[in-house]
């Protein structure tokens, strides 16, 4: 595949991070671990993963804004881009020595995702996006699973840990979704749940409570693999609201429509 300039800056960065990320992933329990809050935990590594891709992108691109979990968002002079930047995504699974984290690096252009890469380092799976370029995994094009039936599927989720999310609202859900599907994923990152999904790993994925930076790069990666990414409510405000609902054309709406059931009454 071809990619832009701007793409190779991002692949770059990716590559850079996750190369600090895999040496501190072999060594995780030597790391100095600070809690940001009730089961969110941050990790040295963490901060100097942000650092490099923070520094490499902006050394390309001065004037754009750069938004990042780890640090203040920094304002573009340009006002029209914006990196929006997860260092490590799934740093619980990181701090456990579980394989399933990323870094996840979007460019926003006058509000829309135009490009976008996920890299999982533990496992060398780089996933590349432009807005009409279509989807990459190690330059091989995406496409999103083809099934049709939810009973036929399996799909991904997120789940509202210790101190975060609304736990009696997800496990309505998610007692929804368990009687249609042929089964329930959770994988700790949802940057790689969406990259699954746009290489039809996973037939869809649902999630509340999400920030742009778990989402951003994924979004049209799924878009350019040919799937649907929506809302709860069916609309695109999806970095706005934090939920997502994805999948191929006939899962995202039947996902959708199982995971917003009313609480049934006793």
């Amino acid at each position: 595949m071809a990619r832009s300039a701007l793409l190779n800056v991002m692949v770059q960065a990716a590559l850079k991070a996750g190369k600090s990320l895999g040496r501190d992933f072999g060594e995780v329990q030597n790391l100095q671990v600070s809690v940001k809050g009730p089961g969110d935990f941050v990790s040295s590594a963490d901060r100097k993963a942000e650092k490099i891709v923070r520094e490499e992108l902006l050394k390309a691109r001065p004037t754009y804004g750069f938004l990042g979990e780890e640090g203040e968002e920094i304002k573009g002079t340009d006002g029209a881009h914006r990196w929006i930047v997860d260092p490590l995504d799934g740093t619980t699974n990181f701090l456990h020595g579980i394989p399933m984290f990323a870094v996840s690096i979007a460019l926003e252009r006058n509000n829309e995702i135009v490009a976008g890469v996920i890299f999982n380092p533990a496992t060398d799976e780089l996933y590349t996006t432009e807005r009409g370029g279509g989807a990459f995994l190690n330059d091989r094009r995406l496409r999103v699973g083809a099934r049709r039936l939810l009973s036929d599927s399996v799909v991904a989720c997120g789940v509202p840990h210790l101190g975060r999310g609304n736990h009696g609202k997800f496990l309505v859900e998610l007692r929804h979704v368990m009687g249609e599907v042929a089964g329930v994923r959770r994988m700790g990152s949802a940057s790689l749940d969406l990259a699954y999904v746009a290489a039809g790993r996973f037939d869809g994925f649902w999630e509340t409570g999400l920030s742009a930076w778990d989402i951003a790069a994924g979004i049209l990666l799924i878009r350019e693999a040919g799937g649907y990414v929506s809302d709860f409510d069916g609309g695109n405000a999806i970095i706005e609201t934090g939920s997502v609902v994805a999948g191929n054309e006939y899962i995202q709406k039947a996902l959708m429509e199982v995971a917003k059931r009313p609480v049934p009454s006793r």
